[in-house]
């Protein structure tokens, strides 16, 4: 039976690779002059290009290890919806509005049934964000590749005068969560290795789930762009946040010197419990790794988050406020996290 177990040992740490992100941020220093210079909005969930009255959006993400398990079950017709929502989840934070999308599968050998399942989920997840897929590629890497890698990259728009940055937020202002549909596509690789070291398969079930536990990880991420960007348009939105890799610590990505407290955080799924059971997994590597469901973040005044509450619907509350602060904290767990 494993015990304590962690992304890092799992073979993925979050700390190595924000330097290792950081290595490859410091040499990119050109910028362009002019009509489609960059924006400047460090640190933030997608880049932005000037572009006259509006700001285009720009984002790149993958499916990344949910592939392996999709490859177990013989079962792709998902991960495309997971590949269209890992990138629109980010282009909605600052309030653009995607509006195109590529994608790009690198596969060891052509196969049509893989193919032919992934576009179902990438159309499923185009029509899902109102977004249009304009191209893409196919590359076949039999010496590079085993088996199939998905990822995408998605344009996205918004008036200038109307980009949400985080930095009208103000200590006491609401944070409002939005429910995850699951794992969503973060910490697979940490879920997959609590499972091998088990000794389950994908096949399996598990006590506290009501359907195979490779179903319970394939289950597609939420896309919240209609929500989203409905509840943006109607309310003094003022920061956003999509919880996905590094968990509660993106809060910290929204602004220098606010952090949040969290006095009511929503309810995971039971698949979380059961990982965490399985894995024997602290408290604070489960909410710095996984969504914990809680998929995405708003910020609103507190005068105005219970009317924002009920127009987000079903599953949505209001789970902490903003406070000057330089950390997120969970008081009630004894969880603080300070830095990114």
């Amino acid at each position: 039976m494993p015990k304590g177990m962690t992304y890092a040992k799992a073979g993925v740490d979050i700390d190595k690779k924000s330097s290792s992100i950081a290595a490859l941020v410091g040499h990119l220093k050109y910028q362009r002059k002019g009509f489609g210079k960059p924006i400047d909005l460090p640190g933030h969930f997608t880049g932005l290009i000037d572009f006259g009255d509006y700001a285009l959006t720009l984002c790149t993400d993958g499916v990344g290890t949910k592939l392996l398990v999709a490859d177990a079950l013989k079962k792709w017709d998902t991960v495309g919806i997971d590949c269209i929502a890992m990138n629109v989840n980010d282009t909605i934070c600052v309030g653009s509005e995607p509006i195109a999308f590529v994608d790009y599968i690198a596969i060891d050998r052509p196969d049509e049934k893989v193919t032919s399942q992934v576009g179902k989920g990438l159309e499923a997840g185009a029509a899902m964000s109102n977004m249009t897929i304009v191209g893409g590629e196919i590359a076949v890497l039999p010496e590079l590749v085993k088996g199939f890698d998905l990822a995408g990259t998605c344009l996205g728009m918004v008036k200038k005068k109307s980009i949400i940055t985080g930095d009208r937020i103000k200590a006491g202002d609401a944070l409002i969560g939005l429910p995850s549909s699951g794992i969503h596509s973060n910490g697979l690789t940490l879920a997959r290795k609590i499972v091998e070291k088990n000794g389950l398969g994908y096949r399996d079930r598990v006590k506290g789930l009501n359907r195979p536990i490779g179903l319970e990880l394939l289950e597609p991420t939420e896309i919240y762009v209609r929500k989203v960007l409905g509840l943006t348009a109607k309310f003094d939105v003022r920061g956003m946040a999509n919880i996905t890799g590094g968990g509660l610590r993106n809060l910290i990505r929204l602004k220098r010197g606010i952090g949040f407290e969290i006095e009511s955080p929503m309810r995971p799924q039971a698949v979380f419990g059961v990982l965490q059971d399985l894995g024997r997994v602290s408290d604070q590597e489960m909410y710095q790794i996984f969504n914990m469901g809680m998929g995405f973040c708003m910020v609103v005044p507190d005068r105005h988050a219970d009317a924002a509450v009920k127009a987000a619907g079903k599953g949505a509350k209001i789970v902490g406020q903003a406070l000057k602060s330089d950390s997120i904290a969970v008081p009630d767990m004894g969880l603080k996290y300070s830095k990114y």
